[in-house]
């Protein structure tokens, strides 16, 4: 029996440690141990281990590969949103790739030409019934909205697509011309202008994600802060490095 009691002495002092070892990780002034869930003060430790091993597994390389839980900071930002938004603008970089920046016109490439009537905004093909009627013109008939005629011709000569319609009544005559390599280099430059448009709109996703984490300083780490920042970049920087991809392709095709 002494030698029973004896043995057990030890313990409340090994327990003691073993709850510290456990407890130790949180923020100091945590209002609620670890045991009693502390979401927001698990959450912090997480991240802040999390952003000390890819500092170590980033030292001596130029910058380390971040890839936070978006399950660990739900509560702050939805990082599932941010890459859908940053998404959302390469997709619509390659609809205007296809649709206005091709080498060949076809009545497709009329469709979503914008055009500015006193009604409103609308696209051309929800104003005139668009058709090829040979290999060099497209046939425009504004039959069902006469008074936006002129506006129509307008846009489509203000589409950028090197084009110079010749209005008939209610029918606008879409001359389509020759490919040459002038024609050839002004799409080019069109879709190089598309690109740096999109680059800024995905600065806007960007900047706007950042502001949301910004509100959280009082609440969260420096550490979670700063993470979450160079994860948000990470996403931007892969999201421009993919558009750049994709005007490259675009500039080799147009040029042939």
């Amino acid at each position: 029996m002494a030698l029973a009691l004896r043995c057990l002495r030890p313990l409340p002092s090994l327990l003691l440690r073993s709850s510290f070892a456990v407890t130790r990780g949180l923020p100091r002034g945590c209002p609620a141990p670890l045991l009693e869930g502390c979401r927001q003060c698990v959450q912090q430790m997480l991240l802040s281990r999390q952003l000390a091993t890819k500092k170590a597994k980033g030292k001596g390389q130029s910058q380390a590969k971040v890839n936070i839980s978006a399950a660990l900071v739900e509560d702050i930002i939805n990082l599932e949103e941010t890459s859908e938004d940053m998404q959302a603008v390469i997709e619509a970089l390659k609809e205007d790739f296809s649709r206005n920046l091709n080498v060949r016109t076809s009545p497709g490439a009329l469709d979503h030409i914008i055009v500015v009537t006193k009604d409103g905004k609308f696209p051309l093909n929800q104003l005139g019934q668009i058709s090829q009627k040979s290999p060099q013109l497209l046939i425009v008939n504004m039959t069902n909205f006469p008074e936006s005629t002129a506006a129509a011709a307008k846009a489509i000569r203000e589409s950028g697509m090197n084009l110079n319609p010749e209005v008939d009544g209610t029918v606008i005559r879409v001359p389509v011309p020759k490919v040459t390599r002038e024609h050839r280099e002004s799409l080019a430059n069109l879709a190089k202008q598309s690109t740096n448009k999109s680059k800024e709109a995905l600065r806007k996703v960007r900047s706007k994600s950042i502001t949301q984490i910004k509100k959280f300083k009082s609440k969260v780490s420096e550490d979670t802060i700063r993470l979450l920042e160079k994860q948000i970049q990470q996403m931007a920087d892969e999201a421009a490095t993919e558009m750049d991809k994709l005007l490259a392709a675009k500039t080799k095709e147009l040029l042939g």
